[in-house]
């Protein structure tokens, strides 16, 4: 009765202090902004069960993946025992179940998940403290944060090891017929430490096996009211946090609808009386609590596993850029506010802010917005979300960026174009061609099927015009039914909404979409994957519903239909590889397309080190082209190169005009220009074309 009743005390202290830290990061969490998701729940649930529950995105790395699958699996099974010892512990009983058939294969089936979390946790330590794994050990991870993993893996391997005491001390007593121990059988791996304990006094047994009884139960409830202050909460925040992610394409930039509004008054679609009276306390986030509740989620939910950080392109290269530090800092900052906010009033931790006191500018302008990092993250974290609402901040608060920058973002307001063209000149391409335009057509009272987006690069970077007038001859060749918007077409914006500039990105929006919806536009071709992603996922927000292919995709449909016969030698024999643009990649999931073109040609393809949702950017995306990149040890076109060549290539193939650029100047970089050359893919079809 006194162990009962001292047990329930445990129990019910257990819950209590468990209760009172979780309602703290309850709390935190709802400091941000509101943000309503309740879309499309089926597919959450189905997500949540194969990435949360099913651990799928673990695997991408083998070793650590499986390792973490057995920790992961091992406490959750043997942890279904505590049903047992609660019961034991509340009523008095001892081995509560154990009169059930096969009591011994079950308890042996739980054990054998306790030797795989012991051994994973004691690979894990080798792996952190003496191979000592560079994504351990990161200028972010500073002494807690190591201590913390340290603590959770050994205690791991204490619980499940005083299981194990416990299961052998019982048998034995169990084999002496001393009272209350009654025959369970024999349990499989405890009973390898039988003989070691064959030869204690029945005292020392009873000892043992009650110590580890409350070793273990103890030890799980202080570990329960621990992993709050830990890292490790992600064994409860992880769930939640994968049925909440976003479900739109990476590369989706959420709207900020009052700058839509804002827009709209200015357009001269609303009146000001529209937006008399909405107050905007700030535009972007300065600090934690500007961001929305889920990316604070995020940040409790991070693992501090490092993952994101060691494929992030910037930080590949030296740059100061680390995903992982952006978590643990909005984190930490959040804890920091919601502490302060106990009794005071909100502007009480002003002195500080999430942004200048815990993440530098320097940081959040390293970012490519490749989203090597959401793709890596085994538990959905969206840590670009974090540093575009950081940057919009800067821009549409401070008007922060790079001078080069601006001028770019400058150009598009004003010219349409990240360069100082005039707009008049957006069909100089096009000379000595025939390339009908919508108003043309229309005045003849045709519709085109296709309309072909050309994108700034397209229209005036000398190198990719010589792509788009490939391609031109290519829709020529196939008699496709398309024109062009001509000195109609604008940017599409992509270059502010990824700097931070909302402003100028949904002016060039919402123009955009007045012209193609006036053209009654149904279907569009493009070759830029930045226009692809943002007029097919970000348009539709402003109201522009459009069916769009990026090149390699209606290559391939050209290709798979026996449109285009490619049997020109001029390729064969040249090993290509193919870098892919992370905007058609990881952004919208379309690796295969380029390949199924690529393959179509007499040349050999052969894949990098990291390809396909592995690739490395090209550093060009985020605004990265039209500003001077942050310090580092190297470029990523510089890094990107390097590993394309050591495939030994003939060509690099891109899809991008910000990949073509930056792989042309790898190419220059290495003094390989005589021997390597960098095609767009159009480019190639082109050459292997049998007219």
């Amino acid at each position: 009765m006194i162990s009962s009743i001292i047990f329930i005390l445990i129990l019910i202290l257990t819950i209590v202090l468990f209760y009172k830290n979780v309602s703290v990061i309850v709390k935190n969490i709802n400091l941000g902004k509101d943000l309503i998701i309740n879309d499309n729940k089926p597919e959450r649930w189905n997500r949540m069960f194969r990435v949360a529950v099913g651990q799928s995105k673990m695997v991408k790395r083998p070793v650590s993946g499986i390792l973490h699958i057995m920790v992961y699996a091992g406490f959750i099974l043997v942890n279904i025992e505590m049903l047992e010892i609660m019961i034991d512990g509340v009523a008095g009983t001892h081995r509560f179940f154990s009169g059930i058939p096969f009591y011994n294969v079950l308890i042996s089936f739980f054990e054998l998940f306790a030797l795989s979390v012991i051994f994973a946790c004691v690979i894990f330590i080798i792996r952190r403290d003496v191979i000592r794994v560079k994504r351990f050990h990161t200028r972010e991870m500073t002494r807690w944060p190591l201590i913390d993993a340290n603590i959770i893996l050994i205690t791991e391997i204490l619980l499940m090891s005083a299981l194990f005491c416990m299961n052998a001390a019982d048998r034995v007593l169990q084999l002496r017929g001393v009272e209350h121990y009654m025959d369970t059988g024999h349990i499989f791996f405890s009973g390898f430490l039988v003989p070691l304990f064959s030869n204690l006094p029945d005292t020392s047994l009873i000892l043992i096996e009650k110590t580890g009884w409350w070793f273990h139960i103890v030890g799980v409830f202080v570990f329960l009211n621990y992993i709050p202050y830990s890292k490790h909460f992600h064994v409860f925040l992880s769930f939640p946090n994968v049925f909440y992610a976003k479900l739109k394409p990476a590369t989706y930039i959420t709207n900020m609808d009052a700058i839509t509004n804002e827009v709209k008054v200015a357009m001269g679609v609303l009146g000001e009386e529209a937006v008399a009276d909405v107050e905007i306390e700030r535009f972007g986030a300065k600090d934690a609590k500007d961001l929305n509740w889920k990316s604070l989620m995020d940040a409790y939910t991070c693992t501090e596993c490092g993952r994101c950080t060691a494929v992030c392109p910037a930080n590949i290269t030296g740059k100061l850029l680390s995903p992982r530090k952006i978590m643990m800092d909005t984190r930490d900052r959040i804890e920091e506010v919601g502490h302060h906010m106990v009794g005071m009033s909100i502007k009480a931790d002003e002195a500080q802010t999430l942004l200048g006191s815990y993440i530098t500018p320097e940081e959040i302008w390293a970012c490519t917005t490749c989203n090597a990092c959401t793709n890596e993250c085994p538990v959905d974290i969206d840590q670009v979300s974090i540093i575009m609402e950081l940057r919009r901040y800067m821009y549409l608060e401070e008007a922060g960026g790079s001078g080069t920058l601006n001028a770019a973002i400058t150009n598009i307001e004003n010219n349409g174009a990240p360069w100082q063209f005039s707009p008049e000149d957006r069909m100089l391409w096009a000379e000595g061609l025939e390339v009908p335009t919508m108003a043309s057509q229309l005045a003849q009272g045709k519709t085109p099927e296709y309309l072909f987006w050309i994108g700034s690069a397209g229209a005036f970077d000398d190198r990719y015009k010589k792509v788009t007038r490939e391609f031109v001859k290519i829709l020529n060749h196939l008699k496709v039914d398309y024109a062009v918007l001509g000195t109609e077409e604008s940017d599409s914006g992509d270059i502010a909404r990824r700097a931070g500039n909302e402003m100028v990105f949904q002016m060039q929006a919402m123009m955009n979409i007045e012209v193609l919806n006036g053209y009654e536009v149904k279907k569009i071709i493009t070759c830029d994957p930045h226009d692809f992603n943002t007029i097919k996922n970000e348009y539709p927000d402003l109201g522009g519903n459009y069916e769009i292919a990026h090149h390699s995709q209606f290559l391939q449909q050209m290709i798979a239909e026996g449109k285009l016969n490619l049997n020109s030698g001029e390729l064969k024999d040249k090993k290509i590889t193919f870098h892919d643009p992370c905007y058609l990649g990881r952004g919208n999931k379309e690796y295969e397309a380029p390949r199924s073109v690529l393959d179509a040609l007499p040349g050999n393809r052969v894949e990098m080190k990291r390809s396909k949702q592995f690739a490395l950017c090209c550093g060009a995306g985020g605004g990265q082209m039209f500003k001077e990149a942050e310090k580092g040890d190297k470029e990523v076109f510089i890094e990107r190169t390097e590993e394309a060549l050591a495939t030994g290539c003939d060509i690099i193939a891109t899809a991008c005009p910000f990949c073509m650029t930056m792989m042309t100047d790898g190419i220059k970089y290495q003094n390989r220009e005589e021997d390597v050359k960098n095609y767009d893919i159009v480019e190639l079809v082109a050459m292997s074309l049998t007219i």
